[in-house]
């Protein structure tokens, strides 16, 4: 039976998708995530969210779904999950892509005289920022949660290792015992985690879409099980 590691602690139903294909999971979290204080300005025409955990960080901080329905206007985001998650608690959505350099292409030849509030971590892509800068796009950035890494050793072998976002490659990287097993995979939720990984190793594959889902169906398929 094949093992992976999966860098993420996953739900009931996701772990379910791997141990019905035949698969032995082990599980951490390569990366923590801590909300911190900050103050959202009394109007805000245009936010962009590249994450499920800015939008967590907003509604905790916020604290009713009726605060962020009055002080939004539009909002542009990256990934099916966090589009789901915005509109479930009333933010209309404009536009959804599934990688930031996709948004910020987007943002650059459709709202160029906009303004723009950046809801994001301490560790953040470049794509959006950058290119918002390059074209005079006006824009704040407001810091809703740090991320942390979480290096952990690992003396054993896996057949694939699954990673989420870039911080999570740097994590488990960190440690460099965990790169003595040569033969693992290295599953990606996208292109910008896979660039990470091919840092360390060219034995990488990407999901099919931006999912924790799609990148366990790119595992099964991949291992050939």
């Amino acid at each position: 039976m094949p093992t992976v590691l999966s860098t993420k602690k996953l739900t009931e139903k996701q772990k379910e998708l791997l141990q019905n294909a035949g698969v032995s999971l082990v599980e951490y979290n390569a990366i923590n995530i801590d909300f911190v204080s900050f103050k959202v300005p009394s109007i805000i025409e245009n936010a962009i969210f590249t994450s499920q955990n800015a939008v967590n960080a907003l509604f905790k901080n916020e604290c009713h779904p009726e605060r962020s329905r009055r002080v939004f206007g539009n909002c542009f985001c990256v990934g099916e999950k966090t589009k789901a998650l915005l509109e479930e608690n009333g933010i209309k959505v404009i536009k959804m892509t599934e990688y930031a350099s996709k948004l910020a292409d987007y943002l650059v030849k459709n709202h160029k005289n906009d303004s723009f509030h950046f809801f994001c971590g301490n560790i953040r892509s470049d794509e959006i920022p950058s290119r918002l800068k390059e074209n005079n796009i006006t824009f704040k950035e407001i810091e809703v949660y740090k991320t942390t890494l979480n290096p952990t050793k690992f003396e054993r072998q896996f057949d694939a290792v699954l990673f989420f976002s870039p911080s999570g490659v740097r994590s488990y990287c960190e440690e460099r015992s965990n790169l003595t097993d040569n033969k693992a995979i290295f599953v990606c939720i996208g292109t910008t985690t896979a660039s990470e990984a091919k840092r360390y190793t060219e034995n990488v594959v990407v999901s099919n879409a931006t999912t924790v889902e799609s990148v366990i169906a790119k595992t099964v398929k991949t291992l050939k099980i």
